[in-house]
């Protein structure tokens, strides 16, 4: 892959930054540094003047076997380095789509949105994880570009890199990425019944069927109807999957 050339580095790259923009700035890192011991979530922040990472929490995950100096010093070279060819071209298709929708949203509203898709980190030891990363904007610039971005790496729950997912805070839509014809296609959030919700707050704290049938006084067969109601919902096969599908989309 030609990296010079690709929309990871060209997209979004912006030039000289303002003194009222740089205004906006004081103290913020300290907040991004607490929230990130509060995640069990590996947390950085993408600079997009230069093209540098302007913070990284030193959780493991997406440090893939570096130093947070290192990572830290590499940059965007260290998706280079961490991702296989085949994901840098999603990564890049994503990149273009992603900035190309967020462009055309109103000033007002572009803080409100983020985007969610899966791809693969190689560790320095060989090893591939596929990960799920989620970006929103923190600092915009006058033109309402995006400057600033935080990030959210934890492992995916899906089979296959992609998934792409744009949110909007406050909104029932989502626009999912069609990668073969490069098109955003809107829907909306499924809806769960109050019983179908209960049920899958259940499963989160760990119980089994029966456990979950005597907390809610049905029978197994009944909590599995639900549970198989879930699954139509949310287009997923297991109960990992519903989960991460409902915490993805705020829906528990």
């Amino acid at each position: 892959m030609d990296i010079k050339n690709t929309n990871l580095l060209n997209k979004n790259r912006l030039s000289a930054i303002t003194d009222a923009n740089n205004s906006l700035l004081d103290g913020y890192l300290q907040v991004v540094e607490a929230f990130s011991k509060l995640t069990y979530q590996s947390v950085y922040v993408i600079d997009y003047t230069e093209m540098k990472f302007e913070y990284v929490s030193p959780n493991p995950l997406f440090l893939c076997g570096y130093t947070v100096e290192e990572v830290m010093g590499l940059g965007y070279d260290f998706y280079f380095k961490t991702v296989p060819e085949s994901d840098l071209k999603l990564l890049d298709l994503i990149n273009e789509a992603g900035f190309d929708f967020f462009d055309r949203q109103p000033a007002d509203d572009k803080k409100l949105f983020s985007i969610t898709y899966d791809f693969h980190l190689t560790h320095k030891n060989g090893k591939s994880v596929l990960i799920n990363h989620k970006l929103t904007p923190l600092f915009l610039t006058e033109e309402g570009k995006m400057w600033k971005a935080i990030c959210l790496v934890s492992i995916s729950h899906n089979q296959m890199p992609g998934n792409v997912a744009i949110h909007k805070e406050g909104s029932d839509a989502v626009w999912y990425l069609n990668l073969e014809q490069r098109v955003w296609q809107k829907s909306l959030k499924p809806k769960l019944t109050e019983r179908e919700l209960e049920v899958l707050r259940l499963y989160a704290q760990g119980l089994t069927i029966n456990q979950i049938a005597d907390k809610i006084f049905v029978s197994p067969d009944t909590v599995k109807y639900y549970r198989r109601r879930i699954f139509e919902n949310f287009r997923v096969t297991n109960i990992v999957e519903a989960l991460a599908y409902a915490v993805n989309n705020k829906l528990i």
